[in-house]
């Protein structure tokens, strides 16, 4: 369980606040009218935090690079036959 103070008393406390993370292995949360503004971790804490990251940027660029390109457009004989009359073109189409 995170400790949580208010904005105002953080900055008067400053300090104190560093060496209970540092030392007492605290996580502070600073709050503006009772809502979570930052948190101060230790070091070792924010390094476990970014390696929890890391694989799920790898399983977005997994996932993206499985996406398939687009059929082929219809040909002209297609849309007459089903009575389409437009055709969605992506970006860079002309």
């Amino acid at each position: 369980m995170a400790y949580e103070i208010p904005v105002t008393q953080a900055r008067a406390e400053f300090a104190d606040l560093i060496n209970r993370v540092v030392y007492g292995g605290e996580r502070v949360v600073v709050t503006r009218h009772g809502k979570p503004l930052v948190a101060l971790v230790s070091a070792a804490d924010l390094e476990r935090l970014d390696a929890l990251e890391e694989p799920a940027e790898e399983e977005i660029v997994s996932s993206v690079s499985k996406v398939r390109e687009p059929a082929p457009a219809p040909a002209a004989g297609e849309r007459q036959r089903f009575g389409i009359a437009a055709e969605h073109r992506g970006p860079g189409a002309s």
